[in-house]
């Protein structure tokens, strides 16, 4: 997953988009990260290099990326891949 992360956001601009919340309870910053009109978040779960996990309040695109990870899981990419 980091290295996905990277591929997709390395040496590019990006915008950091705030749902609700600033922070999580641990004192991290929340935030939906976009290069270009990719959400690299979501690109992410449809990968299958992360879940796509919610927390309320923050849940904006809370659909999309659920549907983008049954996806994922139903294609068996990343995580979902058969070992």
């Amino acid at each position: 997953a980091a290295q996905a992360n990277k591929e997709l956001v390395d040496g590019r601009r990006v915008l950091l988009e705030r749902d609700v919340s600033d922070t999580d309870r641990h004192g991290r910053l929340l935030r939906y990260v976009w290069v270009g009109d990719m959400m690299v978040n979501g690109e992410l779960v449809r990968r299958g290099y992360a879940q796509a996990i919610t927390y309320p309040p923050d849940v904006k695109y809370q659909s999309w990326l659920r549907q983008l990870e049954t996806e994922a899981r139903e294609q068996q990419r990343g995580l979902w891949a058969d070992r």
